[in-house]
């Protein structure tokens, strides 16, 4: 009776450990690294900023749009308080010649920012991976066409590219019916990041695709007659989500950082709205006389990035069954 019952504790211990599933194995590995967690925590509150951010200036009583005379003075219109102007009215501060109140410009312009550094991630990630796959499991030259054009894709000069065509794709989309002015430069930003960026994560699920093709569950899913279509998304996609994860939160911080890039070098959106590269632009020339108009904005988008980059390197720990804690 005895061993009966340390039988069936032995049994329900064994039962408890083993069903668990991998996001709760991921969870509670991530939990246990504090820097992550107060990174996630950031990032939860960056989105939400994003998301209310409207709701907040308003509940602070401050416009992104609305000068402010009375906050500079003279014919450059420096502000008229010490450290940009901050005060009780403008807690950080106002831009250089305007009066605008730069708290209110970061909560919409954080908005932007995000908008097409998710949006570019996603579409990225979708592209990436469907080729990706497609092109490790089919092999031939339907795997040499899509390398083939994935090493076309990486010989173009992202940069270049970008700025020399920024006019005229921006007109097409006009053209196409897209509003004119900043969503159409938004959703141009959009599709040069992704066109741009989906190549590196498709060579990665190519890698794996070719070693995870030859396992036994991909073998019993042909002979059992399974179709390409399911053996592709509902065999081998589940098996990808570690690099898929991992790739995505090292890409959004990426193109969180070069939409900023883009923005100082004038491809961005135009004003009255601002994104931080933006505002990073317009702060250079004030730098020696104002220089808190540089750094609350870059400040501020240095702890996104981080956040990101930090999260991503703990989820690729938790996801790695051979990495050392």
């Amino acid at each position: 009776m005895v061993a009966l019952q340390e039988a069936a504790a032995s049994f329900q211990g064994e039962a408890l450990t083993s069903g668990r599933s991998l996001r709760q194995i991921v969870w509670t590995r991530l939990r246990r690294d504090r820097v992550a967690m107060v990174c996630l925590v950031a990032l939860i509150l960056f989105y939400a900023t994003a998301i209310f951010g409207p709701f907040l200036a308003n509940s602070f009583g401050i416009d992104p749009y609305k000068f402010d005379p009375a906050a500079v003075a003279g014919a450059a219109g420096s502000p008229t308080l010490a450290w940009g102007g901050i005060s009780a009215a403008h807690p950080l501060g106002v831009e250089w010649g305007t009066g605008r109140d730069i708290f209110a410009q970061m909560l919409f312009g954080l908005r932007i920012s995000l908008v097409i550094a998710t949006s570019a991630t996603l579409i990225t990630v979708t592209i990436g991976v469907v080729v990706g796959i497609v092109a490790g499991y089919s092999g031939g030259w339907t795997d040499i066409l899509i390398g083939r054009l994935m090493d076309l894709v990486l010989a173009f000069p992202f940069l270049l590219i970008v700025l020399a065509l920024s006019g005229v794709l921006t007109q097409r989309l006009t053209d196409l019916g897209v509003p004119a002015g900043n969503p159409s430069r938004i959703l141009y930003l959009i599709l040069v990041l992704s066109v741009f960026g989906w190549p590196y994560l498709a060579r990665i699920v190519r890698g794996q695709v070719l070693s995870l093709r030859e396992r036994e569950f991909v073998e019993a899913a042909v002979a059992m007659g399974s179709s390409k279509r399911r053996i592709l998304f509902t065999e081998i996609l589940p098996n990808l989500w570690a690099p898929i994860l991992v790739y995505a939160t090292l890409t959004l911080p990426a193109y969180i950082g070069l939409e900023a890039a883009l923005s100082y070098l004038g491809v961005g959106v135009v004003p009255p709205e601002t994104t931080f590269g933006a505002m990073l632009a317009n702060s250079v020339g004030y730098f020696n006389v104002v220089p808190t108009y540089l750094f609350i904005p870059g400040t501020v988008l240095v702890v996104l990035v981080v956040s990101f980059n930090l999260v991503g390197d703990a989820l690729r720990d938790a996801l790695d069954p051979k990495a050392i804690r």
